[in-house]
């Protein structure tokens, strides 16, 4: 999931002909009356204002003198009306700290200073959202996109304000002008990616968190294991144990589900996961949780479905691992983030040369063939974080002490591949840890999940216990 620029016009819905409420007065009058209060209670301000606060700031210093104007995006429809679940833009979430939470067509503004020419660089923020209607108004039970009758209670100003410790202002009151810059200038949309590059405590503290609920959905997706082998699309049992644990634990998945059994394992995003899970195959599960404050993990592990790798699953497993473990061992400041997949692609290389796959070596990155994605991206508020950042501060950039990524080698062996024998064929290995950079190297977020062959097996007897 990467930035994408959003509108922040309401979606219109014409549901005219589907009413069955004839729209009188009496009826208008009698049911808007007889409601109990509202609670009118200011919240603690969230342990996250702090910080989108100093992200603001730190935004704010690189447009001196300009207005910054940051939508979280309508919803979108599905069809007719219904909508697919809200989710605030990454940006929008990371500079406010409203998650899951966030109000549709809402918009943070950055109104700068007075008087920059006198040095002030400051700015003020001013988040305006649609405040909750009057029980009075026909919002309240006649619109289905917004109105509280169909979608739930929505917060005033007062609460969200108290909240997030920001101004906050009603959504007609927001005005456009011709200079304002906005999600859709490609100079914010880098700068708010590349402000996310570095992650402060708060996030540490969720990316934790996220990768801790997903380990819990691994471990009930191996004890339903037996369950998918007695199902003919066994893989969207797999699908569904690890999405309830996302919904229970968090928001929803970081992205979509991969359970990928057998040769699926071969397709890199395979999501339609509507295959068998056989025994004496491999399960390959690509899967993250969502929390509500909207950080994600992205995990894969690779694991024999009989609860036992067969000689040249293993085999291929501890090459993998072998790349895995070697790409994390030089994970330091101050190496070049494409200098981690250099350090995976060497040992992809060297085994695939040892197994007789690959020509004579002319400098040609054959073993790509076995193995065509990147060993890593930036994780954070999407599962591929920071992806408008400049290649300068991205691919080709210098680690720093917080930034969060993956580790993520694999092999893959098409079912139909005849550069291999046919005992590799149908094999797709990948094992995905999420790593973050400290001072004198890295710490793996997801260590407690088990890696080594031994562990994987052992794994899932206790999960089937």
């Amino acid at each position: 999931m990467t930035d994408t620029a959003q509108t922040t016009h309401e979606v219109e819905i014409d549901n005219s002909n589907r009413s069955t409420t004839p729209q009188t007065r009496g009826f208008a009058e009698f049911i808007s009356s007889g409601w109990a209060e509202q609670p009118t209670s200011l919240p603690a301000e969230l342990p996250v204002a702090p910080f989108a606060a100093r992200r603001r700031t730190t935004l704010a210093a690189q447009f001196v003198g300009e207005r910054l104007v940051i939508a979280a995006g309508a919803m979108k429809q599905r069809s007719n009306d219904t909508f697919y679940q809200y989710r605030a833009h990454s940006a929008f979430a990371h500079l406010t700290g409203w998650g899951s939470e966030s109000e549709p067509g809402a918009i943070l503004v950055l109104d700068p200073a007075q008087d920059p020419a006198a040095g002030d660089t400051s700015h003020t923020a001013t988040l305006y959202f649609r405040e909750r209607a009057g029980r009075d108004s026909d919002e309240f039970f006649a619109n289905p996109e917004i109105g509280e009758f169909w979608i739930g209670p929505r917060p005033s100003l007062g609460q969200v304000a108290a909240a997030l410790g920001i101004a906050t202002a009603h959504l007609a009151d927001f005005v456009p002008g011709d200079a304002d810059r906005t999600l859709d200038d490609a100079e914010l949309a880098r700068a708010t990616s590349e402000l996310r590059l570095v992650k402060d405590p708060f996030e540490l503290n969720e990316m934790q968190a996220a990768v801790d609920a997903t380990a819990t959905g691994f471990t009930e997706v191996l004890a339903a294991l037996p369950a998918a082998s007695a199902h003919p699309r066994g893989e969207r049992i797999v699908e569904g144990v690890f999405n309830q644990r996302a919904r229970l634990d968090g928001n929803t998945v970081g992205y979509e589900t991969i359970a990928a059994s057998g040769p699926h394992a071969c397709t890199l995003h395979w999501i339609r996961n509507d295959g068998p899970v056989r025994s004496g195959d491999l399960l390959l599960l690509d899967a993250g949780i969502e929390l509500d404050s909207l950080y994600t993990a992205d995990i894969t592990r690779t694991v024999p479905v009989s609860g036992t790798f067969r000689e040249v699953q293993r085999r291929v497993y501890d090459a993998v691992l072998e790349a895995a473990d070697a790409a994390r061992a030089i994970v330091r400041p101050g190496i070049r983030f494409s200098d981690v997949h250099a350090a995976a692609m060497q040992v992809i290389e060297r085994h695939t040369r040892d197994w007789g796959f690959l020509p004579e070596d002319d400098g040609t990155a054959y073993y790509r063939r076995y193995m065509v994605h990147g060993t890593s991206h930036h994780l954070g508020l999407d599962v591929h974080d920071c992806a408008q950042a400049r290649r300068e501060m991205y691919m080709e950039g210098v680690l720093e002490p917080g930034m969060v990524f993956t580790i993520e080698p694999g092999l893959y062996f098409q079912p139909d591949d005849l550069t291999v024998p046919a005992e590799f064929r149908g094999i797709g290995v990948r094992i995905e840890d999420d790593i973050v950079v400290t001072e004198d190297g890295c710490v793996n977020l997801s260590a407690g999940i088990p890696r080594t062959a031994d562990d994987v097996e052992a794994w899932i007897r206790d999960a089937q216990a």
